[in-house]
């Protein structure tokens, strides 16, 4: 296990863990049966969108893994996830099988309440299990993609509309960061608003471009930026990719990093 966080606001649990092929089905199913026995989307309220209990498990590859063996790995969780839990399953990433079902946001358009109304309709059977959600734990989306970076920005204020109007202009759906997917949330219990974002290529927008970006357009409004946050684990690449922008320094190498260094002469 490398990781848990959960949000209160987001009202969500996000579990990073690391396992060898042949073990992370079995983990993950663990995970999932835990999961549709204890949460009961009929009762269930947060900010983030979910259709599911266990709403994403994303295979990711690590170290030289081949993304090929993730897609092996996502199809046969899902297949699993069916068979034994009884949950229907969308393939989505690398993993799917419709091409306008690689976007997490297409799958999941309108969370649990939407789906419950529309998974008889052509376009929304899942790919694994009949046309009808779990009646309390909805549907999952199953996946296979590089790492991805959940990062959000608070700002000072409680006007949610500015963080909507904020995350609609950095988001590359609306002509914003490409590969960066925001959304605005209110943070109720703390008198603020927030972007949350999944940055779903960092070689291509990272944290400090994002950050730089939204600190601009929160400036232009009259607005502070309150603290922002990293949601779960990030590839040093990444934190690397930081670096290089934020001192300005192109040259910056991942051979610089200390401990890279130790660990190559061990």
């Amino acid at each position: 296990m490398i990781d848990v966080q959960a949000d209160a606001a987001h009202n969500r649990m996000v579990v990073t863990f690391v396992a060898e092929p042949g073990l992370a089905v079995d983990a993950a199913m663990a995970g999932a049966t835990v999961a549709t026995e204890r949460i009961d989307l009929r009762h269930h309220r947060g900010e983030h969108p979910r259709m599911g209990a266990t709403d994403v498990v994303p295979f990711v590859p690590f170290a030289d893994l081949p993304m090929s063996l993730c897609v092996d790995l996502a199809h046969s969780f899902g297949a699993r996830l069916w068979k034994e839990l009884h949950v229907p399953v969308y393939y989505y990433g690398e993993a799917a099988r419709r091409v306008e079902r690689r976007e997490l946001e297409k799958v999941r358009l309108g969370g649990f309440e939407d789906l419950v109304g529309h998974i008889r309709d052509p376009d929304r059977a899942p790919d694994e299990g009949p046309p009808e959600v779990h009646p309390s734990a909805g549907a999952t989306a199953v996946g296979a993609r590089i790492p991805l970076i959940a990062y959000n920005v608070n700002l000072k204020t409680a006007d949610l509309q500015v963080a909507k109007d904020i995350a609609k202009a950095i988001r590359a759906s609306s002509g914003g960061l490409p590969n960066v997917k925001a959304l605005g949330f209110e943070l109720a219990d703390r008198g603020l608003v927030q972007v949350s974002m999944n940055l779903t290529d960092y070689r291509v927008t990272n944290i400090w471009k994002v950050f730089s970006a939204i600190r601009d357009e929160a400036t232009r409004r009259g607005v502070e930026v309150e603290a922002s946050e990293i949601v779960g684990t990030i590839p040093l690449d990444a934190a690397v990719g930081i670096i290089k922008d934020a001192v300005v320094d192109p040259a910056f190498r991942m051979d610089q990093i200390l401990e890279k260094r130790v660990w190559a002469a061990e």
